[in-house]
């Protein structure tokens, strides 16, 4: 997916992902649908030993992507910047809109970063999903997927890459990303 991104002030980000698509054995390419990103930080983070942010997305979704076709998260952002080790904790929810706050789904993310230098960072990460607040799934149902992640910040372009393996039934067993970023100005 293409992520477009415009600095509107040091506190606010706007962003689109477009298109979204994937590929699988069964469908082949398919475009997803695209999605709507508004980001709110504490200026200039990187100056900071605590920094915070929130972050809302709002998806338009094809059915093979998600039965819902429409969703959205929101994604508080809490770090600490401890040097040489950055701690990130987001605790996602996830809606479809559908049966009000009874739908909240609690998708939690967590990143530990160790920073070799400026330029170089490893990570381990964790997502998870589980469930609906109202009736979180059981530990079996629950999505649980580790990562390993490297990340370099370049010259002219920032590539961040990683390796996810799956902790429970309804996870994915082995996910690879490769995420390769240009800051335009």
């Amino acid at each position: 997916v293409a992520e477009w991104a415009y600095g509107v002030t040091d506190w606010f980000e706007q962003g689109l992902y477009l298109p979204l698509y994937s590929f699988s054995q069964n469908d082949g390419a398919t475009f997803n649908g695209f999605k709507i990103r508004e980001l709110f930080v504490r200026p200039h983070k990187d100056e900071h030993k605590f920094f915070y942010g929130v972050n809302f997305e709002f998806s338009v979704n094809q059915k093979q992507w998600d039965p819902r076709h429409y969703t959205s998260e929101v994604r508080p952002i809490v770090g600490w910047h401890l040097h040489p080790i950055d701690i990130i904790v987001n605790p996602i929810m996830d809606t479809s809109y559908v049966g009000g706050f009874k739908s909240l789904d609690f998708a939690p993310a967590v990143r530990v970063a160790y920073n070799f230098s400026p330029k170089w960072a490893g990570s381990i990460e964790e997502y998870a999903d589980y469930g609906p607040l109202r009736q979180i799934y059981s530990a079996h149902d629950q999505s649980h997927q580790v990562w390993a992640v490297m990340n370099h910040e370049g010259k002219y372009v920032n590539i961040e890459t990683g390796i996810g393996f799956g902790l429970t039934s309804a996870s994915d067993r082995v996910t690879l990303k490769l995420m390769v970023s240009r800051d335009l100005n």
